[in-house]
This record gives C-alpha cells, sequence and structure tokens, in this order.
C-alpha cells in the first residue's frame, strides 16, 4: 500500500501543479477578449482566430484543471441524499462512483479522442471559419484532460481505500461544499440566520 500512496501523493503534486497554472489562462482569455471587443468596435476589425483561441482558452482551462478538482473535492454533488448519510458511507458512495463511473467514462472518452487526435494532427486539420486555427491543439487538450482526469481517479481511488482502512487520516473530514452546504441547510430548517452553533437564548 505504501507504494501505492507514493504514486497517489505523485500524481496529486503533478495535478495540482498543471491546475494551478492553468487557471491563468482564464485571465488570458478575458484579456483577449477585451481586446478583441475593443478592436472590432473602434477600428471595426475582427478576426476569427481570436475568438477561437478564447474557447481554445477556456475549453483548456476547464478540461486541463478538471482533475485538480476532483482532487479539491470540489466537484458537484447532490448533496439532498449524499449529506445524510454517515462518514463512512459517503466513503462507499465515492470509491464506487469513482471505480463504476468515473474510470469507465475517462477510459471510452481517452479510447474515441485518440483516435481523433492523430487524425487531425496527419490531415492537418483547421477550422471551417475563415482564418481560424488548426483544431488538432483543442483536440489534444481533450486526451491530456481526460488522461488527467483518469490519473487522479486511480490516486483518489487508492487515498479512499486507505483511508477506510485507517492508514491516513481523511483529507476531506470537515471541507468541501458538503460541509457549508449542510450547515447552511440546517440554519435554514431551524429558521436561524446567525452563523455559529450556539444555541438560541430565551428571554
Amino acid at each position: 500500500m505504501s507504494g501505492l500512496l507514493a504514486l497517489s501523493r505523485g500524481i496529486d503534486r503533478v495535478t495540482t501543479l498543471i491546475g494551478r497554472s492553468v487557471a491563468w489562462l482564464i485571465l488570458l482569455a478575458v484579456v483577449i477578449s477585451a481586446v478583441n471587443a475593443v478592436v472590432r468596435k473602434v477600428f471595426s476589425m475582427s478576426s476569427n482566430a481570436w475568438l477561437e483561441a478564447q474557447w481554445y482558452l477556456f475549453g483548456a482551462a476547464f478540461m486541463l484543471a478538471s482533475a485538480w478538482t476532483l482532487l479539491e473535492n470540489e466537484h458537484i454533488r447532490i448533496d439532498v441524499i449524499y449529506g445524510r448519510w454517515s462518514r463512512r458511507v459517503q466513503h462507499w458512495i465515492d470509491l464506487l462512483g469513482t471505480i463504476l463511473f468515473l474510470m469507465p467514462f475517462t477510459t471510452v472518452m481517452l479510447w474515441l479522442t485518440w483516435p481523433a487526435l492523430m487524425g487531425s494532427i496527419r490531415t492537418g486539420e483547421i477550422s471551417m471559419n475563415a482564418g481560424g486555427l488548426p483544431l488538432w491543439p483543442a483536440r489534444g487538450v481533450l486526451v491530456v484532460g481526460f488522461g488527467l482526469l483518469f490519473a487522479q481517479g486511480l490516486s483518489e481511488i487508492v487515498k479512499k481505500i486507505a483511508v477506510m482502512r485507517g492508514i491516513i487520516p481523511d483529507p476531506h473530514q470537515n471541507t468541501g461544499p458538503n460541509e457549508a452546504a449542510n450547515h447552511e441547510a440546517g440554519l435554514m430548517l431551524t429558521g436561524r440566520t446567525d452563523q455559529t452553533d450556539e444555541p438560541e437564548r430565551r428571554p
């Protein structure tokens, strides 16, 4: 198990480095969008290449940071049911969900996107828009993004099993969207609007 945990830590480090790096692509996309809008309004000029660059950057940030989002336990869940179970049951839900849904899904997507990427590179596929960009970088982002998500899924499986066996502490025991959402829901159900856990004082 120690070897698998070492592998998991390595995957987590790579995932975090890539996730924090590609987050800056959002800022770059915003800058390009703003400059493109100014140029179009002031000089009546536009370029499909710049428009497509914005899509590429946003798509790259979304796909390449998805594994980091999984690592940080920030993917959206349906907490109405999940949040009512004990932490042990939640561990089982997370583990089985990763094994039965995430891993098969990412495997299928890698199987489908890899040939498309190779074909795009081989044929020199270019956007159908006038002055558009080559399409292989966008297809490459899909392959890399699903590859990172697959690797992070393996890391999460290893960590979840280690947590359930008591080998490592639960990294998300009191963190993540569930805790805040459940606490807020509890306040609403009891008619309280304060954000403290102090009991109500009656006169």
